[in-house]
């Protein structure tokens, strides 16, 4: 069974203790956490911190889906209000690229302290050209995955993502073999995949046996803009059907960070869509 969780990023206008009690309440199984600011910043966020939330979910009931470390809001001083990618492991400026990694080791650490199986990042915006850009990353993720391994094993999945290096299930699947790490495989976001002209089920079979979990949203036909489930053109159905037909069992997470300005009725009104279309067993 494909289990349903909700990510925390939608929940930025609220403390991290009101999302998680919120996506309980909801009836979730499980939540994504944000590493970033305003719930999870890696460089403040202590191992007695993530004692307090790990015995706060349990008392919840809920799992932990993924550890969410696309973005880096809270690394700049006034970042703009969209998905921001930078630093990223490509990026132009090296001192960038060794904050990334800082970043992301940190939110291994994090992971592993809670018990989590995998966090998600991004390869970023591609701001050189593609030569110089696949090495970069490739020897970046390495670092990442041997970081990874130290800590138990944490698994990393990149998140393709319409304008970004890495924007296919195809380059992902390419990126996957030139690392040739157990631990680096996708957090597949079916969404961005339509959104790049591929079927969920093309997607699934291209990474099969490597997706770490799943984000779920609606869609205004394949234009890139998160909706609450039920409220666009996505087949839920389909995507459930092609997950199932690639025995994939873990969590499929709505992501709805431009849900914020009321995160409670997205969390609220999605799940019985997507137990409709068979996640999280039928609704009855």
């Amino acid at each position: 069974m494909i289990k349903v969780a909700f990510s925390t990023n939608a929940y930025t206008r609220h403390t991290l203790d009101e999302a998680v009690d919120d996506i309980a309440a909801a009836g979730y199984d499980g939540v994504e956490l944000l590493a970033d600011k305003p719930h999870i910043w890696p460089g403040d966020f202590s191992r007695a911190d993530a004692d307090r939330l790990r015995a706060r979910l349990d008392r919840l009931g809920l799992g932990i889906s993924n550890i969410n470390a696309n973005c880096n809001f809270g690394y700049f001083t006034d970042a703009p209000p969209e998905p921001f990618f930078e630093p990223s492991l490509v990026s132009p400026d090296e001192r960038m690229r060794a904050d990334r990694h800082t970043l992301i080791g940190q939110a291994l650490q994090i992971a592993a302290w809670l018990g989590a199986e995998n966090i998600s990042i991004t390869s970023g915006r591609l701001l050189m050209h593609p030569d110089r850009a696949w090495p970069m990353l490739v020897e970046g993720l390495k670092r990442v995955c041997e970081t990874a391994g130290r800590l138990g094993g944490i698994r990393v999945g990149i998140e393709t993502e319409p304008a970004l290096f890495i924007e296919t299930s195809a380059e992902l699947a390419e990126l996957i073999a030139r690392v040739g790490s157990p631990l680096l495989g996708a957090n597949l976001d079916l969404g961005h995949a339509h959104v790049g002209g591929e079927s969920a089920g093309d997607a699934v079979r291209r990474l099969f046996g490597r997706i770490w979990n799943v984000h779920v949203e609606d869609l205004p036909g394949r234009k890139h803009y998160h909706l609450i489930p039920g409220r666009g053109s996505y087949d839920f159905a389909a995507a459930h059907a092609a997950l199932e037909a690639d025995g994939y069992d873990r969590y499929a997470t709505v992501e709805l960070y431009t849900c914020t300005d009321d995160p409670q009725q997205a969390a609220r009104e999605g799940l019985p869509v997507l137990r409709r279309a068979g996640f999280g067993g039928k609704q009855t």
